[in-house]
């Protein structure tokens, strides 16, 4: 059973320092590498949803999250008020309400619904010092986070596009979803009190949870403060269930921002909010893909894609010019010489990296490599070029096979 603590450590992703504070890990170079690739993949993923990217201040007013209703229903999960002059502000800790602002930020037609805003954004929760470990529980998150306003006609079918988005992301990242949960409010004063608006919007996904042929079950006290969600659920090794991804159908907010589309009658109308994440926050995912996968994550993922081995020496050189045309391939590639111990410790060392080429005195007579992968299996000797454009395919095609036929 892999822990992604120790192993995120033992491959050089991600660190923690005391004087950053407890829940602040901070990444080293191979795991930046693996979150550039993510959150470019999401990008890339999103734009062709049809999802427009902005950029909003990790700070807030406290009135804007007043406004929002996070100040009476989620105050004890935030990081307390700053001074700032005769204001207080605060760190946000959601990006919807910016979201919401950057809607109003114009007048708005119902030719343009649905409108799809997509943020990577930072937000801050005030988590006790007793549920902090690793990335799965941090107090700055960056998440993949996009609020779709559309028409209340629009709302199932984004939703239904939404559960479409997860689901290709899971099959490219090799993630299994364990179960989906309807999740609705349970007793207590901690959600908006509506019960028309949960109604409605509950029944809204549920038919978009029908409709995708999802098997569900609801739950009650795990909902939003503001109104229910479909959470997708994942489970670790040892069998334990987070949420990593989510759908939401909110009425609440667009009423307190006082949201408005003009219709095709001229009058004007409220529009819904669809929240949605497809990969939930950066730090999590990177968790659970470490312990799915115990650290050989998917080729387009991986910090290092290719490993050249030189037997000698003598063929350093040419190890390199692999290397460099590698990069030139937009690959993830380096070098392991025998300055890093004799080919059978380098081999045990690159376990981990999806594609080993093995450069001995032959090899690089002819321009060709002899290849390893990780999962044991010995394609044989290859030209170099076709090597690299084999590996070039395969991280442009996502998904997690090592090696396709000729």
């Amino acid at each position: 059973m892999h822990d992604h603590r120790r192993l995120g450590r033992e491959l050089g992703l991600f660190d923690t320092d005391p004087l950053m504070g407890a829940g602040l890990p901070y990444w080293l170079p191979d795991g930046a590498l693996v979150r550039h690739a993510l959150e470019e993949y999401v990008r890339g993923a999103e734009r062709a949803a049809g999802y427009r990217h902005v950029y909003s201040p990790v700070l807030g007013k406290r009135e804007l999250y007043e406004i929002s209703g996070h100040w009476d229903h989620y105050r004890d999960d935030m990081f307390p008020p700053m001074e700032l002059g005769a204001e207080q502000v605060l760190l946000r800790p959601s990006l919807c309400p910016h979201h919401a602002l950057v809607y109003r930020s114009r007048s708005r037609s119902y030719r343009e619904l649905p409108l799809r805003i997509a943020e990577l954004g930072g937000m801050y929760r005030s988590e006790p010092s007793g549920v902090l470990g690793g990335l799965t529980r941090v107090r700055a998150i960056q998440l993949n986070d996009a609020h779709v306003f559309c028409t209340p006609d629009q709302a199932v079918e984004e939703a239904r596009a939404a559960l479409g988005l997860i689901s290709r992301a899971y099959a490219d990242l090799g993630i299994r979803a364990a179960r989906h949960r309807l999740s609705l409010p349970g007793a207590g004063g901690k959600y908006v009190a509506d019960p028309a608006l949960w109604d409605r919007a509950t029944a809204l996904l549920r038919e978009a949870l029908d409709s995708s042929g999802l098997e569900y079950e609801a739950v009650e006290g795990e909902a939003a403060f503001y109104g229910p969600k479909i959470d997708v659920q994942v489970a670790d090794p040892a069998g334990r269930e987070s949420t990593l991804s989510t759908v939401q159908v909110d009425f609440h907010q667009p009423a307190r921002f006082g949201l408005r589309y003009t219709g095709p009658d001229g009058a004007r109308h409220r529009p819904v909010m669809v929240h949605r994440s497809v990969i939930g926050s950066v730090e999590r995912v990177v968790a659970h893909l470490l312990e799915a996968h115990g650290g050989a994550f998917p080729v387009w993922l991986a910090p290092v894609q290719l490993v050249v081995l030189p037997v000698g020496a003598a063929q350093e050189e040419r190890a390199h010019d692999v290397v460099r045309r590698a990069g030139e391939l937009g690959l993830r590639a380096e070098v392991a010489g025998p300055g890093r111990g004799g080919l059978g410790a380098r081999i045990r060392r690159a376990r981990l990296v999806p594609y080993q080429a093995v450069l001995g005195e032959r090899e690089a007579a002819d321009g060709a490599v002899t290849v390893r992968l990780r999962d044991g299996r010995r394609p044989g000797t290859l030209p170099a070029a076709e090597l690299l454009r084999r590996i070039a395919e395969r991280a442009a095609g996502r998904g997690t096979a090592l090696w396709d036929a000729a």
